[in-house]
């Protein structure tokens, strides 16, 4: 299938649901250039929760300097010794880093031909590296798109489990400003895709 029919075959509100995943990817993976915080900054949220959390990025980015979040994504994941959070599944899933949680996932990525990046250290099961899969998963990034029972699938295997928790502790973590924000669309999407998934 050549690119042009790949693409057409993604619907609009599967292209978006792939946006919101690259962006919160985006946030996790590093600390937001100047770029990605003027492109946050013209972002417009509406009433829903998503929405409302689209909206107060929007704000908080009109604010921020990237050395000031730069500065804040280090206290919160990198720290000395260790962040105030940890965004592995395995570590939220079983208190511990390369646990199960990160085999299953190696073996389905190996199913699913999706390769581990040369140029990234962290285990798979990272948060940002999860969020890339699955915005893979949704518009073919990795061959075909998987349609929403694999999408299904791989969500409630891998995501489902830990990621609400994950994006509510970053929401209410001490040293969240920016990265508040990021928890509560986080959060709000994890509860919106739970959703979606049950109907299907």
């Amino acid at each position: 299938m050549g690119e042009a029919n790949l693409a057409l075959s993604v619907s609009e509100e599967d292209v978006l649901r792939a946006n919101l995943y690259r962006l919160l990817a985006t946030t996790l993976r590093a600390g937001p250039s100047r770029h990605d915080l003027d492109m946050f900054a013209h972002m417009h949220g509406d009433d829903t929760p998503i929405g409302q959390a689209v909206s107060a990025i929007t704000r908080v980015a009109a604010k921020s300097s990237p050395e000031e979040v730069s500065r804040e994504f280090h206290d919160l994941f990198i720290g000395v010794g260790r962040g105030e959070l940890v965004p592995y599944g395995s570590y939220y899933l079983t208190g511990f880093l390369h646990e199960k949680p990160l085999a299953r996932l190696r073996n389905d990525m190996g199913l699913l031909g999706i390769e581990r990046r040369d140029d990234v250290a962290e285990p798979e099961d990272h948060i940002a590296a999860l969020c890339e899969m699955m915005a893979g998963l949704i518009v073919g990034d990795f061959g075909e798109a998987l349609d929403l029972d694999q999408q299904k699938k791989f969500f409630q295997a891998h995501i489902a489990s830990w990621a609400k928790h994950f994006f509510t502790d970053l929401e209410g973590a001490r040293s969240s400003v920016f990265y508040a924000c990021i928890g509560q669309l986080g959060a709000a999407f994890m509860d919106v895709e739970d959703q979606a998934f049950l109907m299907v």
